[in-house]
């Protein structure tokens, strides 16, 4: 067993839609929960995520960073999700490697929220954090960072079936000996706790006051001080966010009650007092119970009521920012970010003179183009809002697991918008090279198909090194209303995918995206200027009623894009007259119309430009089967020059021409079938290929389309041969192997070695892999053909010719756990000058998420089968979940720009990992 160098180049992770499952550190990282990971990711990168933490095993709802002084190595990080347990994470600063240190199993129900103290307190300078779960606790922990080790504190019970949904802590004093906990949830009022921290062996809360006014469960909760550091004797401010679309902050403040809001707010206080009822203004008394008696006394009141969203709030963060120009002091002017379900972000700000809150700043869809019965159009939703460090960037996360970022400009004083990363929310059930190995397909359940490549950063404003290429999503084919499965390449140009339908679907590129892809990827050989032009549209758009993407043309900058989508004309100012229902189906969303200057761009696409203007057109759709698209395949570029017409002497050019091969959810023979069909003219070639009984799993091409392979829920595997007359009636394959024992249980995954010459020189070896639920990996061979002795009689020849085109099992390990995926990479990793053996690199992903890489070496007459070498892939490389699919990339050819030497002694080749946990990743790996 041999250790590979394995370089991450892409990891790509959507983020879950919690409040809570992201958080922003001190050490310039950001966390967040994606399924059951959490992803560590860095706004000023340009790589994206660097890294993913499995460990949970349900989904991620809570991430915080627990604070760190500056003589600390690590920062810590707490994670809780849906397995009911906490996850103590220790990030090295230097190498920003993580681990988990800890794993605390005290809660019995899924945990909704994590707060931290920023500050540590006592002689030992232990962290304190809270946690709040369903289970209708919420437990008080601390952290001594010399161990390593968490204890539990308190735990603090609330009213049955009050679930805490929002959590703060805070110090009320500089020196942090009297804490303040803030707690609210699944009612409409906040539950104030406080706790003395003189003494170091315990640390206990006890309740003084609930705040009553909101009208709605509170979703967000967030102390500061009001004053910057410098000055003394500050009070301490409390942010409220609610479902019912109000903002409340309440000032905490030392000793007896103030006769009036210290700030200037009184015409703010005023209006909140005509908006709420009596007991909502009242001044509400506390104390710290074993503080000294001359300090620990305190009172709470209603400071300022924030009205302006539309929809849930989910997320009310404070900030000291610098980017405000209405700062008298160095440390920068106190701003409110919150996130709400209006698909906006609001930056408010009290103002100097009359000290009215006021939004300052309003990002994301606040305009006429929010879209919000479109698939395209429809964001969700902002689920949370979070201010970097230093104040000068914020990002927020909507439905589709992506984030949205904006950075501060300080030349034009303004919020510019930024690219960030996205994923997949779901798994990712099916992933595809282009032919040319540009880009990356990728389908999920989140019912979309996502298009990966790499970007060649040019601009110098980016501050990127143009030498490290680094991965991003670049284009969204496809957003479906149905759950995706499968995907395959046709050309560098297409691609077909099946999802939980009964047809399939192809797609095109547009030149739009064509010319982005050829400038962010700098790839101009991509596309001759001829293929450009036969692209069949500049762009594509769904239809408000439909799922077929149609191709449009692109729209100048100035023009109106309600005309340009269809809609009707109403040239009296009445309500558009009447409409058809034909014209409802053809109307197309006006805000995902593509302007020309939409995606001539110089970095990765935005969100709303991935979700809108990246889409392809559909150009066929197949039908024929009974049941959902559970596999398809595509054959490899070759000579299917035209299988529905003979005339070779034609005036038409010969076309490249492709078989789709598909099968469907089977539970009878009449459904277990292959359909095959032709790209020349979309048509099916009967009578579908009979073998199975249920189920097809995986379908699959040689790599000289000599032979398509088929494997299933039935353990069995067939292999069709292509008919020697091309011409035929028929479909063009026809049985020549079937084998019912193949595997004693379903077989999962199948896949062809690259086809290599025998020493002979007569043909090659065939050679494909099978793997499935009983743990094995078998190789199967089928030795070259033997030129025809003259010595032996026919019969004779005809019983060897007859016996040597029969696959046999050439070889069979074994696994620890049922192996779901597998994939050759598409040229050998060595041959022999003689080709007296060859040697093919297959990988293999189980369902616990291992991966391994093994060199199986063959004899050029197929009678040897051996593990040459097996790759070991480091454990904290594997997936939490099941590997769904695997796919090397093919080679790409670049002038003076390959992948390392000729030689043997290094080879570097990428490999797509697509996980069960909505992960795609791409591995380098150096042999």
């Amino acid at each position: 067993m041999t250790e590979a160098a394995i370089d991450t180049r892409y990891l790509s992770a959507g983020a879950n839609r919690y409040a809570a499952a992201a958080d922003w550190g001190e050490n310039g990282l950001v966390a967040f929960g994606a399924d059951i990971n959490v992803c560590l990711w860095n706004p000023s990168n340009t790589v994206g995520i660097s890294q993913i933490l499995s460990g949970h095993t349900a989904h991620v709802r809570a991430v915080k960073f627990l604070p760190r002084l500056q003589d600390e190595k690590s920062t810590y990080l707490v994670s809780g999700g849906d397995d009911q347990s906490l996850r103590v994470w220790a990030v090295n600063g230097e190498t920003g490697a993580a681990t988990c240190v800890q794993t605390l199993q005290e809660h019995t129900a899924p945990i909704n929220y994590l707060a931290a103290l920023k500050i540590p307190v006592g002689s030992t300078k232990r962290r304190i954090f809270v946690s709040g779960a369903a289970d209708s606790t919420v437990k008080v922990w601390s952290l001594d960072v010399s161990s390593g080790q968490v204890t539990l504190l308190q735990t603090i019970k609330t009213a049955k079936k009050y679930f805490p949904l929002a959590l703060a802590l805070s110090p009320l004093n500089d020196e942090g000996t009297a804490l303040i906990l803030a707690v609210a949830g699944t009612t409409n009022i906040i539950q104030i706790f406080t706790a003395s921290t003189t003494d170091d062996t315990q640390l206990e809360f006890t309740p003084q006051a609930t705040l009553p006014g909101h009208e709605n469960w509170i979703r967000s909760l967030d102390f500061i001080r009001e004053k910057p550091k410098s000055e003394a004797e500050s009070d301490i401010l409390l942010a409220s966010a609610s479902q019912d679309k109000y903002i409340r902050i309440w000032r905490i403040h030392q000793g007896s009650a103030l006769s009036m809001p210290t700030s200037a707010a009184s015409d703010a206080s005023a209006a909140a007092a005509a908006l709420t009822p009596g007991p909502a203004n009242k001044i509400h008394k506390i104390k710290v119970e074993g503080a000294d008696p001359a300090t620990n006394k305190y009172c709470i009141m209603f400071e300022a009521l924030l009205l302006g969203h539309e929809d849930w709030i989910y997320t009310a963060r404070w900030c000291r920012s610098p980017t405000s120009t209405t700062s008298d002091s160095g440390e920068g002017t106190l701003q409110l970010l919150s996130a709400s379900a209006d698909n906006s972000l609001s930056i408010w700000e009290s103002d100097s003179e009359s000290g009215i809150w006021i939004t300052v700043a309003r990002l994301g869809e606040v305009s006429r183009e929010k879209g919000a019965t479109t698939a395209t159009g429809s964001i969700g939703g902002f689920w949370t809002g979070m201010w970097s460090p230093s104040g000068t960037t914020v990002i927020t996360l909507g439905r589709t697991g992506s984030w949205r970022r904006w950075d501060w400009d300080n030349d034009d004083q303004a919020w510019k918008q930024n690219f960030a990363v996205s994923g997949h929310t779901r798994a990712v059930t099916g992933i595809s090279w282009s032919r040319n190995g540009v880009y990356l397909l990728s389908t999920s359940s989140d019912q979309t198909t996502r298009l990966h490549a790499e970007w060649a950063a040019t601009n110098p404003s980016q501050n990127t090194s143009t030498s490290k290429r680094t991965w991003h999503e670049m284009a969204r084919p496809q957003i479906h209303g149905y759950d995706l499965n499968c995907i395959d390449s046709l050309s560098s140009t297409s691609f077909v995918s099946g999802a939980d339908e009964k047809l399939m679907r192809v797609f095109t590129e547009p030149k739009a995206v064509a010319r982005m892809l050829t400038r962010l990827t700098g790839t101009s050989s991509a596309l001759s200027s001829s293929d450009f032009d036969s692209l069949p549209a500049d762009a594509a758009n769904i239809p408000v009623l439909g799922l077929s993407n149609k191709a449009i043309d692109v729209i100048d900058d100035d023009a109106d894009a309600s005309a340009a989508a269809g809609g009707p004309q109403d040239g009296g100012g009445g309500r558009g007259g009447d409409v058809t229902m034909q014209d409802r189906e053809n109307m197309l969303d006006p805000a995902s119309m593509v302007r020309k200057s939409a995606l001539e761009i110089d970095h990765p696409p935005f969100e709303e430009s991935l979700s809108r203007h990246t889409l392809w057109p559909e150009v066929e759709k197949l039908y024929g089967h009974g049941y959902e698209i559970s596999c398809l395949a595509v054959s490899h570029p070759s000579s299917f020059s035209s299988l529905s017409s003979g005339s070779s002497g034609e005036k038409q050019k010969q076309k490249e021409t492709h078989l789709v091969a598909s099968a469907c959810r089977a539970a009878s023979l009449n459904h277990a079938v292959i359909r095959l069909f032709e790209t020349d003219k979309w048509t099916e070639l009967r009578p579908p290929l009979k073998a199975h009984t249920s189920t097809i799993h995986r379908l699959r091409f040689s790599s000289d389309n000599q032979y398509l392979l088929s494997v299933g829920k039935d353990r069995q595997w067939a292999v069709f041969q292509r008919d020697s007359d091309s011409n035929s009636s028929g479909a063009g394959y026809s049985l020549l192997q079937l084998n019912p024992k193949g595997h004693s249980r379903m077989i999962l995954d199948a896949a062809w070695a690259p086809k290599s010459s025998s020493s002979s020189g007569e043909g090659g070896v065939d050679v494909f892999a099978t793997a499935g639920r009983d743990k094995a990996v078998k190789i199967w061979v089928r030795k070259p053909s033997k030129p025809s002795s003259s010595s032996s009689s026919q019969q004779q020849e005809g019983e060897e010719e007859k016996k040597e085109e029969k696959f046999t099992l050439g070889l069979s390990l074994t696994e620890d756990q049922p192996i779901t995926a597998l994939d050759f990479a598409s040229e050998p990793l060595s041959v022999t000058e003689n080709g007296s053996s060859s040697t093919f690199l297959l990988a293999v992903g189980t369902e616990s998420g291992k991966l391994s890489v093994l060199a199986i070496k063959v004899s050029g007459d197929g009678s040897e089968v051996s593990v040459a070498e097996t790759y070991q892939v480091g454990e904290q490389l594997w997936l939490p979940k099941a590997v769904m699919q695997l796919a090397w990339r093919p080679r790409v050819r670049k002038g003076g720009d390959d992948d390392g030497d000729e030689g043997e002694k290094q080879q570097a080749r990428e490999l797509a990992i697509a996980g069960e946990d909505g992960s795609l990743r791409i591995y380098e790996i150096s042999l």
